[in-house]
């Protein structure tokens, strides 16, 4: 059962649960992926309630939102196991189907293809409107060496060379799973 709600009376919840990791659902091919994710902003733009999701541009959750513009942000709202979030932050879904080696429950989504995880029972469903590559020049040095050194290598899950991708996601439905 879902329990539909305006999902600005749950901003302070939604913003401080972000730094400390949600997750960001997607689905394409058929295959359901999530990856945890510590960076995230609420708003609204163009009139309209927006989630901006930041996707390294190597990362496998890239590909597949774009494959398929749509995607979930489950935010933790009760109790639950963080090894949802350890788990979902260090394996790639190219390599592992994290639902099936998590035993995680997917609920279908409302008006987008990519389904819910209860067990982060706060759901945002969103639809891409707009994405942007990070501008490196663009930055500071600062945050430059800070969060993105070049001297390590990009292909593993937990590396942080490659520049952040913005997604802007309307966010078209908004409920908590009882």
């Amino acid at each position: 059962m879902k329990k539909y709600i305006d999902v600005f009376d749950y901003a302070k919840e939604i913003l401080q649960a972000i730094p400390k990791g949600v997750l960001l659902t997607t689905k394409a091919h058929g295959k359901v992926n999530t990856m945890t994710i510590g960076w995230g902003t609420l708003g609204i733009e163009w009139r309209k309630p927006i989630f901006i999701a930041f996707v390294r541009e190597n990362r496998f959750t890239r590909f597949q939102l774009d494959e398929n513009g749509e995607f979930t942000v489950n935010i933790p709202f009760k109790p639950f196991d963080k090894k949802i979030l350890g788990y979902c932050g260090t394996h790639s879904g190219k390599d592992t189907d994290k639902i099936a080696d998590l035993n995680l429950t997917l609920e279908e989504g409302e008006k987008i293809s990519v389904p819910a995880i209860a067990e982060l029972p706060l759901t945002l469903e969103c639809k891409v409107i707009y994405k942007q590559k990070q501008d490196m020049k663009a930055l500071s040095k600062e945050l430059c060496k800070i969060h993105y050194p070049q001297d390590v290598d990009s292909s593993f899950s937990g590396s942080n060379k490659d520049r952040h991708i913005a997604y802007y996601g309307e966010i078209v439905s908004a409920y908590i799973i009882e």
